[in-house]
């Protein structure tokens, strides 16, 4: 499985003869399984159009910042949320020198600011501009901003020059943006998560349960995985697909659950619970198909379902226990009770009250709070904020604060 597999690259396209390549490196990015967004300087688009690129993503091509119709549905903020890597391919000397500078002044400048994703470039110029002692300076600056760099490579030049500043070709760039998602961190290790609801049956066809789609617990699956762990997922009811390399256990309740992660987590290095486990079940499941009656109303009798994660870190010999906190008011103080009164190692709380975060969305912000200390991380896309708390946990493994 490629390491781009549903992977969000948004596609920074400057002016440079280059730019013809970027048609070839959208296609070659959805091929490799990734979700491509393209953003198109005003410059781009004197080399090539963006209907061309529209139509080989799919999406439409954003090229103003204060474009009315994009700021309705995903405008610079969400986009710069959206992407889990902002590749600019190509990247001019010019857009280089206004990046080293923070300016902000159209789509693509401010998007670099406003994301919390890896930056990639991919120099395209002349092989003078690209020696040029100015040019060398500002990517100097960048890379010590941890912006990443791949290229420029060398060769013959649209103008006649040889020498280095020609982009890198797609497959070049497709196989340096994977290497960005696969840290080997967690090389050597197991890790076991489990996702979703669980489902607590009252009779055949009736449940207790809730609103959780599985989106995080499948996120930090496929970032323990491109981290290098032999993964285990545990999963509720979700219609997400599983991703590859990741062994899927199918349960449906809490009791399923628990014995699932019993058997799992016996020898496992990290345990994340990620699920959102149904409090109680009904203490009589019907055998038939409750009628309906006259009655305006029915009592259930409620028993508490097993504590999965606190029974985990009972554990003898337990691996590092992570578990969630989801909550709506007092987030950090009931998140650090829940940590301390379950004996847990860390434990990550996000506020289900805050809108566009949180069960069933795209998004999610959280804090992150072990013995001493608490991590405030802002609000992401699920699979940016997965791969964030699978290095910090690596980090936390490793002997790191």
């Amino acid at each position: 499985m490629s390491s781009l597999a549903n992977k969000h690259i948004l596609l920074g396209v400057t002016g440079g003869i280059a730019a013809y390549k970027s048609a070839d490196l959208v296609r070659r990015l959805q091929d490799a399984g990734a979700k491509v967004r393209v953003v198109m300087t005003a410059a781009a688009q004197e080399f090539i159009t963006p209907l061309t690129l529209q139509a080989l993503s799919g999406n439409p091509v954003h090229t103003t910042l204060l474009d009315p119709a994009a700021e309705a549905g995903m405008g610079h903020i969400e986009l710069a949320r959206w992407a889990d890597l902002v590749l600019i391919a190509p990247a001019s000397a010019n857009f280089i020198a206004r990046l080293v500078q923070g300016q902000g002044d159209d789509l693509l400048t401010t998007l670099c600011l406003a994301t919390p994703a890896p930056i990639a470039l991919a120099p395209a110029m002349n092989q003078g501009m690209w020696r040029n002692m100015s040019t060398q300076a500002n990517m100097a600056v960048l890379i010590e901003r941890n912006i990443y760099v791949f290229g420029p490579d060398e060769g013959s030049q649209a103008c006649g020059d040889v020498g280095p500043g020609r982009m890198l070709e797609s497959q070049a760039l497709i196989d340096a943006a994977a290497g960005l998602f696969k840290t080997g961190s967690l090389t050597g290790t197991k890790v076991v998560i489990t996702a979703g609801p669980t489902r607590e049956a009252i009779d055949p066809v009736r449940y207790i349960s809730n609103h959780s789609s599985g989106k995080m617990g499948y996120a930090l699956a496929q970032a323990a995985v491109e981290a290098g762990a032999q993964t285990i997922l545990i999963s509720g009811p979700s219609q997400l697909v599983p991703p590859e390399r990741v062994a899927c256990v199918a349960v449906t309740s809490a009791e399923e659950m628990l014995a699932a992660s019993l058997e799992h987590a016996a020898d496992c290095t990290i345990f994340i619970a990620a699920a959102a486990v149904a409090d109680y079940r009904p203490l009589q499941i019907a055998a038939q198909k409750m009628k309906k009656t006259t009655a305006d109303s029915v009592t259930l009798e409620l028993v508490k379902t097993p504590d999965i994660v606190a029974t985990i870190a009972s554990l003898p010999n337990k691996p590092f226990t992570v578990g969630f906190a989801a909550e709506s008011e007092n987030l950090v103080d009931y998140a650090q009770q829940k940590r301390e009164r379950k004996n847990l190692d860390l434990i990550i709380a996000n506020d289900i009250s805050a809108q566009g975060i949180g069960f069933n969305s795209d998004d999610n912000a959280v804090i992150v709070i072990d013995k001493n200390h608490q991590q405030t991380i802002s609000q992401r896309s699920k699979q940016q904020l997965a791969r964030e708390l699978i290095a910090l946990i690596a980090d936390k493994i490793h002997g790191q604060p």
